[in-house]
């Protein structure tokens, strides 16, 4: 992984990585894309409780790396060639985020367009500044949409609303984002104190209950309601066992705040 191109720091819980390529507003490089990649790898052996995904100077994520769309327009590539990198680099990345077993958070500062709106929501909670702005604006360079958007933006919008942001491809500012689900929070002051706050929640949770809640209510879309219901029995069978759950029991009868450690 190139040291420049995706930075991790692991602090107190928390995993954050940032995209660090503001020259071309952090877009889905080979390396960005590799970078992430690796650094979940690091993060699951890590003892991480919660991620954080952000990029680096004025924007979140641009989307696609547009000098390897030039490079394949000039004939330098071929077009096998060019799906494959998006297949096996910007789709893996994407989805290695959307499959992480933590709670993942995205903080979108600046746009986050295309493939780089689809790495902000495959995160399990977006957290917006004022000036964040989301598109899935593939048909605003003569594309179909990639990366996860027909699986993760239906999802979340219903199928609907995704066919007319497609189609479209317009821009959402951040408040309007809230209102059509693709932000949980937008900060108009304060982003970063207030941002860290409610990830603070998450890296000091109950860590092994929230990763069995994710993967039941991931796992809960494709189910029954008796198959979602009988996958969360054996989750709770687990999570019964935790030092987590004894603690906060507790701290319920005794009425006090849990001191959850992860375990």
């Amino acid at each position: 992984m190139s040291e420049d191109a995706v930075l991790l720091d692991i602090e107190d819980g928390t995993a954050t990585i940032t995209l660090n390529n503001p020259g071309m507003r952090n877009a889905l490089s080979e390396d960005v894309s590799t970078g992430i990649i690796e650094a979940i790898r690091t993060i699951e052996g890590s003892d991480a409780r919660a991620v954080v995904i952000r990029g680096a100077g004025d924007a979140f994520c641009s989307g696609g790396d547009v000098s390897a769309m030039m490079e394949r327009m000039s004939g330098d590539v071929e077009l096998y060639e060019a799906v494959r990198r998006i297949h096996q680099q910007t789709s893996r990345a994407v989805q290695r985020v959307y499959e992480c077993h933590l709670p993942t958070v995205a903080l979108i500062e600046g746009v986050a367009f295309g493939a780089g709106a689809n790495l902000a929501i495959a995160c399990d909670i977006q957290l917006g500044s004022s000036d964040a702005k989301i598109s899935f604006g593939f048909r605003n360079v003569g594309l179909a949409t990639d990366t996860g958007t027909s699986y993760l933006l239906p999802r979340l919008v219903g199928l609907n609303t995704a066919k007319e942001l497609v189609f479209t491809g317009q821009v959402l500012e951040a408040d309007r984002a809230k209102q059509f689900g693709l932000i949980n929070h937008v900060y108009h002051e304060d982003f970063e104190e207030r941002a860290a706050e409610f990830v603070a929640q998450l890296a000091h949770g109950p860590t092994i209950a929230l990763e069995a809640s994710k993967r039941a209510l991931n796992q809960g879309l494709e189910q029954s309601l008796d198959q979602a219901m009988t996958r969360e029995a054996a989750h709770q069978a687990a999570v019964f066992e935790t030092h987590d759950h004894k603690e906060g029991a507790s701290a319920f009868m005794e009425r006090r705040e849990p001191d959850f450690t992860g375990e």
